[in-house]
């Protein structure tokens, strides 16, 4: 007994009608999508850059002066306790400020 073997001939495929999908997403997703347009900080961050950089000026302003009109007069003033350790101590914390302000992740 022999089987016959049958000619299969390829088939042209029927033209696909466009798949219509319906979204089925969470609120979650549908959130971050619509937060792609924000911006990256919110008004605490901002607020809190601006102090640091308040701080980092006026730790600046304190260093400032203390020098001599005439270089052959010494003038103690430049080793004052405001120049020598108070305004470090504010830009050092301006700066800390900064990174927290940067860090700190915005309310939704």
């Amino acid at each position: 007994m022999e089987k016959k073997k049958k000619h299969v001939t390829a088939e042209k495929p029927a033209p696909s009608t466009p798949k219509v999908t319906v979204s089925t997403s969470t609120p979650k997703q549908t959130q971050q999508a619509s937060k792609t347009g924000q911006f990256a900080f919110g008004k605490e961050n901002y607020r809190l850059l601006l102090i640091g950089l308040v701080f980092i000026v006026a730790g600046f302003l304190l260093m400032i002066g203390g020098g001599s009109k005439d270089p052959n007069v010494f003038n103690p003033d430049i080793f004052s306790f405001r120049r020598i350790t108070l305004a470090p101590i504010l830009i050092l914390a301006g700066y800390v400020i900064e990174i927290f302000a940067i860090m700190k992740k915005p309310k939704d």
